[in-house]
């Protein structure tokens, strides 16, 4: 059974791809027309994104008058992502639901759709921006419970010094951040080493090459702070045929059958369905004139180990 750190109710629908789209021209919308809303994620890679979108499509079968659309960079790019924000304002959105690829970089992009109108509502990830909600993990906490699980693991085979590897996205995203300071957090006061973190953009190639890296020097855990970095982590354990304690974060297909096959301990699996199917129904509300009960809701996350795959 899974180890339930915090939960919430879940549905199921159909998932669908967008990209983004070039500019048109903002029209006023009428009391007569659907609320336009737009999903903008870090990027297309990740089926974690795929799963918000599922969330975001399930709430809005369930209210109608939405115009849905998920629109994404093709990878986790600063600049893609302003894009994509500056053509849902061209394209006359009402709200935005945005994962943010960094803290700052989307800030002016965001002062001018708020300036049109347009609603923010934070999935995931939040920019140093208000925004209407945020809806996402308490990253530092899931990080924190990751390093426990390494941890315990290590000492149940005797081993209570060495190094351990970090493969995360990069030094701005706040959600991975935060995951990698819970994390190191776990192992404050043991002899255990935290090396330097490498950042590969969330890439599992490169995450992989990393991890390699990391093997060659003798450490004996890794930890990927995301879906790419977790997978990537996997595959070079695998590859090198070590007896790295690898521990991740995020789910997927590819994930769960490298926990399945032991390359993987664990992975600390979020809530993406909740942070769509809420948000979308939280854009919602606002654009309706109702006001939210809270700035900032806490989507969960459990434990997940081959026991429970």
């Amino acid at each position: 059974m899974k180890k339930i750190v915090t939960s919430i109710l879940l549905a199921t629908a159909v998932v669908s791809l967008g990209i983004c789209a070039p500019k048109s021209k903002k029209s006023k919308k009428s009391k007569n027309k659907n609320y336009k809303v737009q999903l903008i994620t870090m990027d297309q890679m990740d089926q974690h994104w795929a799963n918000v979108d599922k969330g975001a499509k399930a709430a809005v079968a369930e209210l109608g008058q939405v115009d849905y659309k998920w629109n994404a960079p093709s990878t986790k790019d600063d600049a893609q992502q302003i894009e994509c924000i500056n053509n849902a304002v061209a394209q006359g959105a009402d709200a935005i639901l945005l994962a943010a690829n960094g803290p700052d970089a989307v800030t002016s992009a965001l002062r001018d759709a708020t300036s049109a109108g347009v609603k923010i509502i934070y999935v995931d990830s939040a920019a140093n921006y208000p925004g209407e909600i945020t809806l996402s993990t308490d990253n530092k906490s899931a990080g924190k419970t990751a390093g426990q699980e390494m941890l315990n693991e290590l000492k149940s085979k005797g081993i209570t010094s060495g190094s351990i590897g970090v493969i995360s996205v990069n030094s701005a995203t706040a959600s991975t951040v935060a995951r990698e300071e819970g994390f190191r957090s776990a192992f404050a006061g043991t002899k255990f080493t935290i090396l330097e973190t490498q950042y590969c953009d969330g890439d599992a190639s490169r995450s992989k090459d990393a991890a390699a890296n990391f093997i060659t020097q003798g450490v004996i855990g890794l930890f990927g702070a995301n879906e790419g970095s977790t997978v990537g982590i996997g595959n070079a354990i695998r590859e090198s045929n070590s007896k790295v304690v690898g521990v991740g974060f995020d789910t997927s297909d590819t994930i769960k059958q490298l926990i399945k096959q032991g390359y993987i301990l664990c992975t600390m699996s979020q809530n993406p369905y909740t942070m769509g199917y809420e948000g979308l129904k939280s854009a919602v509300k606002v654009l309706s004139g109702e006001k939210l009960p809270s700035k900032s809701v806490d989507t969960g996350v459990s434990v997940i180990t081959k026991k429970d795959l």
